[in-house]
């Protein structure tokens, strides 16, 4: 490992950046040096700009992906180097302002009643009952469960911060019915009796499995319940800055994109799962529930 790289890693370790901003931000950098065989810091502006331009049309990267990778350049040449004078004259893309196709409430029902397995159905449900990102869902812990007052803990949620989100009795039920049953270890959604969290992939694919289950051909991964979730919560009246803490959004222009969408019914999230009831052969799919479970 070349000594910049490291001085760039411990830097990045220093100001807490998340695993993924470390990959993104090495990539970039890996890929520039590799393109010019030689260090970054023998390059110009305007090798480091022809670079980004050639590899963005090259590759047909997004706009989000052209930005990503300029946040990198920008984070080596101003902070790890120094460079304050290192001027890059890109014009960034414009951002796609797409519109996610909404999953209605009825097709949520039916997602939500396709799994056989109690640990899937209590993943699809807490994931759309609470609005979670995928990376929040696999991260939660049995301590992030306020049972008393009927919340949920997010530890670190994204820009690390934390925020409280109410948790309806349904999904409580549900919830502590899955642990006994279970018995995960520290992780809610832990691989397989191991103490490690679920990975994402893990999560994803659930989420397809049951879609597929469901019938429903709509684009979009299991972020899509995230979706569903904020525009329900709005149609059935809920003050869009309530809703803004709840999702965690830190620029409240976020939480107003769902204002563009017009879903028929006026249910609110929680109250669909309080009709939901699931098949007993579902709830008992471990069937020895400990008595001493936890809560």
């Amino acid at each position: 490992m070349t000594p910049l790289r490291q001085k760039m890693i411990d830097l990045m370790t220093f100001r807490q950046f998340s695993p993924k901003t470390h990959q993104v931000y090495l990539g970039t950098i890996v890929h520039l040096s590799d393109y010019y065989h030689c260090s970054p810091e023998r390059l110009s502006e305007q090798q480091v700009t022809d670079w980004l331009m050639h590899t963005a049309n090259e590759r047909n990267w997004s706009p989000s992906t052209v930005h990503q990778a300029l946040m990198g350049l920008k984070f080596l040449y101003f902070q790890v180097l120094k460079r304050s004078d290192f001027m890059l004259e890109i014009t960034l893309p414009k951002r796609n302002q797409r519109i996610p196709l909404l999953l209605t409430q009825k097709e949520v029902f039916h997602l939500l009643n396709v799994p056989d397995n109690l640990k899937h159905l209590t993943l699809l449900s807490v994931c759309y009952g609470c609005g979670l990102r995928v990376s929040e869902l696999v991260s939660l812990t049995q301590d992030d469960i306020d049972s008393e007052r009927l919340l949920l803990r997010i530890v670190e949620g994204k820009g690390k911060k934390d925020r409280m989100v109410p948790l309806s009795p349904t999904l409580l039920k549900l919830i502590k019915q899955y642990w006994r049953a279970w018995h995960p270890n520290y992780y809610l959604f832990s691989r397989y009796h191991q103490r490690q969290a679920m990975s994402v992939s893990s999560a994803q694919k659930v989420f397809r499995q049951a879609k597929k289950g469901a019938g429903i051909d709509k684009k979009g991964g299991i972020h899509s319940l995230r979706h569903a979730y904020a525009t329900h919560q709005l149609e059935s009246g809920l003050p869009i800055h309530q809703l803004q803490r709840f999702l965690g959004h830190s620029d409240i222009h976020l939480t107003l994109r769902y204002l563009h969408w017009l879903p028929e019914s006026h249910v609110m999230a929680s109250d669909l799962l309080a009709h939901f009831t699931p098949d007993e052969a579902v709830l008992n799919t471990h069937d020895k529930v400990n008595s001493h479970g936890t809560f």
